[in-house]
């Protein structure tokens, strides 16, 4: 069935007239005279459009190989339509990502580094290598984490509000105009490699954190140097904090390229499974965040940072049983 037929038994199955469609297009009433009788052929911005208002994909139009049954019209027609994204809005949305990702790391980094200090003047106030006391250290300490995280949630909320244009990029179904996958994926290519260095030294950095503790605890027995202790978790946190920085950095604008291409994580299917994820992500990490100043306060802060790398792996399988749970008859 070639383009033509395919327009009208289209646009019959949906009940309009030429004039209907027309204005639905933002055509005249002769175009579509001139697409059905096959005078003429639609551009591909026009293309893209009738894919969408149909329910149909670019292929069905275009393939005359491939039918239209009945079965996949109505199935077709209960899902939403997809927005068309210009090789402008692609463009602003990459340079976005490549912003926001600088940002957001940051903010991360500032959350991971906030209990340093205190860590630090706490344990020099235990082991007399500072003369102060623990309520100064506290009241150096405690500020300080509330000044770095305040800075922390300024900063993800700005971007997140900058951003708020480009959401449907990430949780829609999306067309793109020609072109614009071609720069997705020559963009991607080119970043792969720093992509790859920055991963690969983020998750390194993470693992040998360990080390310094690991090493501290062999002077457990010696009072004169228990300020290695204090001095290796410092160190654990700042590695780690540069460590999430590099992994957030890189993820986030990998991450945009798959949004433009619908791949991996941003499948029209994953979209639509990841909308109904979010009321359980939202309530599963404001409790992490409680637990974790909960016993932050109460406990320490020298511990508590192990709440996070255990709180993601647990939130992988919650949403997982979530999704199969969903899945059952």
């Amino acid at each position: 069935m070639i383009l033509a037929d395919k327009i009208i038994e289209l646009r019959k199955k949906n009940g309009w007239s030429q004039e209907d469609l027309a204005e639905k297009l933002n055509v005249s009433r002769q175009s579509i005279s001139k697409w059905e009788s096959a005078q003429a052929i639609p551009d591909m911005n026009r293309i893209i459009t009738m894919s969408q208002i149909f329910g149909v994909s670019t292929d069905v139009l275009l393939k005359d190989e491939l039918e239209i049954s009945a079965a996949q019209g109505e199935a077709d027609f209960d899902e939403p339509a997809a927005r068309v994204v210009t090789v402008e809005e692609a463009s602003d949305y990459l340079e976005f990502k490549s912003w926001s990702s600088r940002r957001t790391a940051i903010g991360v980094m500032l959350c991971i580094l906030s209990p340093v200090l205190l860590i630090f003047l706490a344990g020099a106030s235990e082991t007399g290598l500072l003369k102060i006391k623990d309520a100064v250290a506290a009241g150096i300490g405690v500020p300080v984490i509330l000044i770095m995280v305040g800075c922390a949630v300024a900063i993800f909320i700005t971007t997140f509000l900058k951003g708020e244009r480009f959401r449907y990029i990430e949780e829609e179904p999306i067309e793109t105009a020609y072109g614009v996958s071609g720069i997705a994926k020559e963009r991607r290519e080119r970043f792969r490699g720093a992509f790859g260095t920055q991963l690969t030294v983020g998750i390194v950095l993470c693992v040998l954190a360990a080390v310094p503790v690991t090493m501290a605890s062999l002077f457990n027995y010696s009072e004169r140097i228990e300020i290695i202790g204090t001095i290796a978790v410092c160190v654990l946190l700042i590695m780690i904090a540069v460590g999430v920085l590099l992994i957030v950095r890189s993820c986030i604008i990998w991450g945009g390229f798959k949004a433009l291409l619908e791949e991996g994580d941003y499948t029209r299917e994953e979209k639509a499974e990841s909308k109904r994820d979010g009321v359980i992500a939202g309530a599963y990490w404001l409790v992490v965040t409680a637990a974790f100043l909960a016993i932050s306060f109460l406990s320490g802060w020298d511990r508590s940072w192990i709440i996070w790398p255990v709180a993601g792996v647990l939130f992988a399988v919650v949403i997982s049983i979530a999704r199969a749970l969903r899945k059952r008859p």
